[in-house]
């Protein structure tokens, strides 16, 4: 793709003009609806029970490994957890409803809002074995994509993992976004060493990655054992989450 490029009055490169930009704005309780899921506000009463249960299928804690805490042997350590989380000022915490069982099966957020700048990152996201590899897992990132670039006005998307978490590095692929680098020995987490993989897309991709999502939630993308029959995204592992 060819770049145009700007300068300002002394011949120097500069950025493109971004016409009346007021900023973004900051993402809220709504809930989010979608056709497998419901995306909705993460709320310690309504949530943590179905949450804790979802959880204790994954039998080997698989799923703690990259995050910065848990594994939680008790539902009352993993309420308090979550009552946390979800009044932090800092975070907007969401529960993932799959709508087939009624029930809370994962958790995801937005951090790093940065309104003047227009970018926001996803994160804190933890799948439970009942919302892996389902169409309402992909549902709610789509869900909460759509509501950043199409409510709240974000110019960027960010999404950040482990690098060496792969699972976590096919999915940003598969969602839309495209890979920036790799920022070395970024954090200790759980007394190790994390070099923190960057991926992101920016509103212009927006459009494109929609119509990709829609096209794959389609009912008709499956057949009657609820196989998909076409990929999200070209080169994705099979009935990646």
């Amino acid at each position: 793709m060819a770049v145009t490029l700007h300068t300002n009055e002394h011949g120097q490169p500069v950025g493109f003009e971004v016409p009346d930009w007021q900023g973004a704005l900051p993402p809220t309780a709504k809930l989010l609806p979608g056709r497998y899921c419901h995306v909705e506000r993460l709320d310690a009463n309504v949530h943590a029970a179905d949450l804790f249960a979802a959880n204790s299928t994954d039998s080997d804690g698989v799923n703690w490994t990259y995050l910065p805490y848990g594994p939680f042997d008790a539902i009352s350590d993993y309420r308090d957890w979550v009552e946390e989380v979800a009044t932090a000022d800092d975070l907007m915490f969401y529960a993932i409803r799959d709508l087939a069982r009624d029930q809370a099966v994962g958790v995801a957020s937005y951090l790093r809002v940065a309104l003047s700048s227009g970018a926001v990152e996803v994160g804190h996201i933890n799948f439970s074995p009942l919302l892996q590899r389902s169409r309402a897992g992909t549902e709610a990132m789509f869900l909460m994509m759509q509501y950043v670039f199409e409510e709240l006005g974000y110019r960027r998307y960010e999404w950040k993992c482990n690098a060496l978490n792969e699972p976590s590095r096919s999915a940003a692929i598969r969602f839309g976004f495209t890979y920036e680098g790799t920022f070395r020995y970024d954090q200790v987490v759980k007394g190790r060493n994390r070099d923190t993989a960057w991926y992101a897309m920016v509103n212009n991709d927006w459009p494109g990655i929609k119509e990709r999502f829609v096209r794959w939630l389609a009912p008709t993308n499956f057949d009657d054992a609820g196989e998909q029959k076409s990929r999200l995204s070209a080169g994705e592992g099979a009935r990646a989450s």
